[in-house]
């Protein structure tokens, strides 16, 4: 009888322990085949210092602006001469003192003798490039181009007149005067156009009776 009891409490130890083995493989299997959970995406915590970084970054990232400089007017390309800078009058002057005197002359030697070159210049460029074309076309075309030219430089011809009587003028002592009233021309007005022999009042009334006569 003893011998029994001890046997069928065996069994029933036995039983327990598969059954707590099947259960522990429940739970494994039922793990593995579970889906999975996705994680939450975390929360990016922005701090004060990566802000910073940030705005830095893009202010070198940034393309700089070009400073717009303002274009200073070169004084030196007033008038009709480049390279001679404007009089400055001394406190007291007189009008058409020598150092005024000798300031228009260069003005007016320098402007003829830029105005001789492109004489010459028209004329070497007629000779090189005058040539008989065969193509009718061509020749008008070569014709049309001189025709512009010699015009050019029969207004230049006729300006180099005016230039050599304003440098008479200054030899006589009579320039940067008006020929109709005989008040001053003005410095500025001469160095605009140092052949003007009217002062701006007349000028006006000369142009106003061209018109009524036209």
């Amino acid at each position: 009888m003893a011998a029994k009891k001890k046997a069928v409490k065996a069994k029933a130890a036995v039983k327990k322990k598969t059954a707590a083995r099947k259960k522990v493989v429940k739970k494994a299997t039922a793990r593995k085949t579970a889906p999975r959970k996705k994680a939450a995406p975390k929360k990016k915590t922005i701090t004060k210092k990566t802000a910073s970084v940030k705005k830095t970054v893009k202010k070198k990232a940034a393309p700089r602006k070009k400073a717009t400089a303002k274009k200073r007017r070169s004084t030196s390309l007033i008038g009709p001469v480049p390279g001679i800078p404007p009089y400055k009058a001394k406190r007291g002057e007189e009008y058409m003192s020598d150092d005024q005197v000798t300031h228009f002359r260069n003005i007016l030697m320098e402007w003829k003798r830029g105005l001789m070159e492109e004489v010459d210049r028209t004329v070497h460029h007629m000779q090189d490039d005058a040539a008989n074309f065969p193509d009718p076309n061509d020749r008008a075309t070569q014709e049309s181009e001189f025709s512009m030219e010699l015009r050019t430089r029969d207004r230049e011809r006729k300006l180099l007149k005016k230039i050599d009587e304003a440098i008479r003028n200054l030899d006589n002592e009579e320039f940067g005067y008006c020929e109709a009233c005989g008040v001053e021309i003005g410095i500025k007005r001469l160095e605009a156009r140092p052949t003007a022999t009217l002062c701006i009042d007349c000028k006006l009334l000369d142009e106003i009776r061209e018109k009524q006569m036209g």
